[in-house]
């Protein structure tokens, strides 16, 4: 079991921002940038092109309002999807708001933010996915 599926099962606790019978979305606890926010399938599969078609293209719309959301909270001109993979042997995209391309490289030095940031920033982020609902 990987510590991805822990953090699905709540057995690792994380700052989740958005969950769906198939996906999970929550806060890179080493953000290299204030919303920086990981996106799973709720499957256990190594490498993003071994994801089963269906959730590889719903992985995407279930991200849809989380960045719309994050680029609201966040001074950026972007939120860019990355797939990396390395550190955790379960597909995963992260949510990066940017400004530069330079902004989503990985040896940046990390953000260390305080639990109550974490939590603000999760708060931000949910608040305004909820405002965008509201307005259906």
């Amino acid at each position: 079991m990987t510590i991805f599926s822990k953090i699905i099962a709540g057995d690792i606790p994380s700052y989740k921002i958005a969950e769906s019978e198939k996906f999970f979305a929550f806060l890179d606890i080493f953000p290299i940038k204030k919303g920086h926010t990981l996106v799973i399938p709720k499957i256990e599969v190594d490498k993003i092109f071994d994801v089963p078609d269906e959730f590889l293209s719903e992985l995407l719309v279930f991200a849809k309002p989380i960045a719309r959301a994050i680029e609201k909270c966040f001074p950026c001109d972007r939120v860019n999807i990355i797939t990396v993979g390395l550190e955790v042997p379960h597909a995963h995209v992260h949510l990066i708001p940017i400004n530069r391309p330079q902004d989503m490289h990985f040896d940046n030095p990390k953000l260390k933010l305080s639990k109550e940031e974490f939590v603000k920033i999760q708060q931000q982020i949910i608040a305004e996915m909820e405002k965008a609902v509201s307005k259906w």
